[in-house]
């Protein structure tokens, strides 16, 4: 059983005000059980088989999940420490970012498990910020619009088909607005990094028409129904999810280059029980946790005991140097940097508007 508070919980509550919360009681039954709390940015129904999972193995334990954005999960750790309160337990989110930020600022606390050495390299910091999935930026295609030809299956094939099918295309074309969504800014950031010519690519879909969303269930219910015929850098995770429920909707990992991001776990400096933080990071880390994370969630697992079509291990021996990993390191706080961060967001919105 599980139920979503009431509003006059969060009421009493104020930092927590934004969050949607949720209680997963101990499976003992025991209502003076330990509470484990989690700060996340994953959507909570796709967290549920993770924390059963978790109850599972750990039944004197229950779960206060609290869904919030990125860029709260964040504030709410920062504002709380400073202010010498206690903060969760976990944070997991997908601004990768902002929780090495945390980390590099000293709001993270060393967590040294069972896994940490064997995890990969690029995936962990210093065993304070490990990053728990793997998650490619793929394209996604409406299938009954390429009967009898086949998609891009990279960027220049990307430009060439927008470019060959002129007005048939025109507005069907889906992105992330890398102004509002931070996996977006993310993607675009790498681009430029990895590809010399991307302005090519974003003059192309400006000419196209390309339409801006800040999530990917907009984009791919767009490309489900045939709205959209293409959607470029999509969050292969969300793509995989809605793909295995319609048929319509194809997924190619661009093969000059894929980017890969992933969601980072960490064990805040104030948490109010460490230690369970660490129980929870350690389960998510295990084969079980990753083994639910691959199958359940339909998100790539990261670790390297895990096998199957769903995971970084079948990926990299497939796939090997197309795949380019978003590192764990402070690099990533670059992205950070307000003066480059609008430059960037200027030159992408003046580039989308030359035809």
């Amino acid at each position: 059983m599980r139920f979503v508070l009431t509003l006059l919980l969060l009421l009493a509550a104020p930092l927590a005000a934004f969050a949607n919360v949720t209680l997963y009681p101990a499976g003992d039954g025991n209502v003076a059980a330990s509470v484990l709390v989690v700060y996340s940015s994953l959507d909570e129904p796709l967290a549920r088989p993770m924390i059963r999972g978790f109850q599972a193995a750990n039944p004197d334990v229950a779960v206060r999940y609290e869904e919030m954005l990125t860029g709260e999960v964040h504030d709410r750790i920062v504002r709380e420490t400073d202010a010498g309160e206690k903060t969760a337990d976990f944070a997991f989110s997908s601004a990768m970012d902002l929780q090495v930020k945390l980390s590099n600022d000293g709001y993270a606390q060393r967590s040294d498990l069972p896994m940490s050495e064997r995890w990969p390299q690029w995936a962990n910091w210093r065993n304070t910020a490990y990053a728990l999935t793997f998650e490619p930026a793929v394209f996604v295609y409406h299938k009954p619009s390429f009967k009898g030809r086949k998609p891009p299956a990279s960027r220049a094939e990307f430009v060439e088909y927008l470019k060959s099918e002129g007005e048939k295309v025109f507005g069907r074309i889906g992105t992330y607005d890398i102004e509002r969504s931070g996996v977006g800014f993310l993607f675009m950031a790498r681009d430029q990094e990895q590809f010399g010519d991307i302005w090519t690519v974003i003059q192309a879909m400006g000419a196209a028409g390309v339409k801006l969303y800040s999530t990917s269930s907009a984009i791919l219910e767009r490309v489900a129904d045939g709205r959209f015929v293409l959607g470029y850098n999509i969050l292969g995770s969300y793509a995989a999810d809605w793909a295995s429920r319609d048929p319509n909707v194809g997924i190619i990992l661009p093969k000059d280059y894929t980017v890969v991001m992933s969601r980072i776990g960490l064990v805040p400096q104030a948490a109010a029980s460490p230690e369970l933080g660490r129980r929870y990071l350690a389960f998510f880390m295990s084969k079980e946790g990753q083994e639910i994370l691959s199958r359940e969630l339909q998100i790539a697992a990261v670790s390297p005991e895990v096998s199957g079509s769903n995971t970084a291990r079948t990926m990299n021996a497939l796939l090997g140097a197309q795949l380019k990993p978003v590192p764990v390191s402070p690099g990533l706080m670059v992205y950070l940097d307000q003066v480059k961060r609008a430059r960037l967001i200027a030159r992408w919105n003046e580039v989308l508007r030359m035809q």
